[in-house]
């Protein structure tokens, strides 16, 4: 065989690693809708597959349950809205990091799919354990790390208890998430930056 013949041939081949990725993103696309569309519980792994157009058992490939995949989904979606700045001042990557998570928990779509996930953790180990492993526990690190680096700087006090400090500051946005208060909001980042920081501050004369 002439090696322009074989590189032809290898040219019309499929690339099952493409075929794959393709597919996977069509179960987390799809898992994702489902639950916004009908709510966690009413979401079915043999929903999900036929809306992606794969098998059932495709899914169960690399996912162990439909908890794994939504969970999947959702720091997808979350992507870097995320991330923790680091300008040198901790008011203000706090205030971009938080904002950015009540207008994710504040939209139509993410909103009622995170806290069905969080309703069902409350009677499925399985899922509660995922959901801290996957989501809770990374971002709860990286805004302790951040904190971290303030009290180094000076900006935070040094006997700040830093893991009540991180429920200080989410735990305001949750209870207003899941007990439908009022709508997570910028104005309320600012309300709570401004309680915590007149505590968490250095010590004035």
């Amino acid at each position: 065989m002439s090696l322009v013949r074989s590189r032809a041939i290898a040219a019309k081949a499929p690339d099952p690693t493409r075929r794959n990725q393709q597919s996977r993103q069509a179960i987390l696309r799809a898992a994702f809708e489902l639950c916004s569309e009908r709510s966690y519980e009413g979401t079915s792994v043999e929903a999900i597959a036929a809306r992606a157009g794969v098998g059932k058992q495709t899914i169960y490939r690399w996912w162990p349950s439909k908890g794994a995949v939504v969970m999947e989904a959702l720091n997808d979606v979350v992507g870097a809205a995320s991330d923790f700045p680091d300008s040198g001042d901790v008011i203000a990557d706090l205030r971009r990091q938080m904002t950015a998570v009540t207008t994710l928990l504040s939209s139509p779509d993410f909103g009622p799919v995170y806290t069905g996930v969080i309703g069902a953790a409350q009677s499925d180990p399985a899922v509660a354990e995922a959901l801290a492993a996957q989501i809770i526990n990374p971002r709860v690190d990286a805004c302790r790390k951040r904190l971290e680096r303030a009290r180094e700087a000076g900006e935070i006090r040094a006997d700040a208890d830093l893991d009540a400090a991180v429920e200080l500051l989410y735990g305001p946005i949750y209870h207003r998430l899941l007990l439908h208060t009022r709508p997570p909001s910028a104005e309320q980042v600012n309300t709570v930056l401004e309680l915590a920081f007149t505590g968490l501050g250095p010590a004035r004369a």
